[in-house]
């Protein structure tokens, strides 16, 4: 609302024109998709990979508090795969969804945070993004933070 408690298509009705308090006007929260080392490094360890998924969902917080929306491809490919039928990770039925669910992930995001590790999987994901023109950052230090204005949109 603005200051004479109009909402901007009341006063967009009323006037003709489109206040610049308008919300339109103000930086949207970015879908980031956090990518990083899940399998890599892992040697099929379930413990390591769990350890993996925790240290990828440690940025999805700040990301939020940031005014964004996180997101990470296991999140989506996980619950797939086991109602595909998987009965392992990195099994035939495993393998048709994991990579792929990130690669349809990444049509709706606005940038990713790379965090660091080495991650065949998150370097595809990295080039994907580029590839789309996806805004990258390295540090979550880089990632912008919305006023509280802007979160609460």
């Amino acid at each position: 609302m603005n200051a004479r408690g109009y909402t901007v298509l009341h006063e967009t009705a009323r006037t003709g024109m489109v206040s610049m308090e308008a919300p339109m006007n103000r930086p949207k929260p970015m879908v980031i998709l956090i990518a990083g080392p899940y399998r890599s490094g892992t040697k099929g360890d379930p413990l390591r990979i769990a350890q993996n998924l925790d240290r990828l969902e440690s940025f999805a917080l700040s990301i939020y508090k940031a005014g964004h929306i996180p997101v990470i491809g296991e999140w989506v490919a996980l619950p797939l795969m086991k109602q595909a039928g998987s009965l392992k990770l990195g099994d035939e039925i495993s393998e048709q969804y994991l990579y792929p669910v990130a690669s349809r992930l990444l049509e709706r995001c606005d940038a990713v945070l790379r965090i660091e590790g080495e991650s065949k999987g998150a370097d595809e994901d990295l080039r994907l993004a580029r590839e789309r023109g996806l805004q990258v950052y390295w540090r979550m230090e880089d990632v912008p933070v919305l006023s509280a204005a802007e979160e609460q949109r």
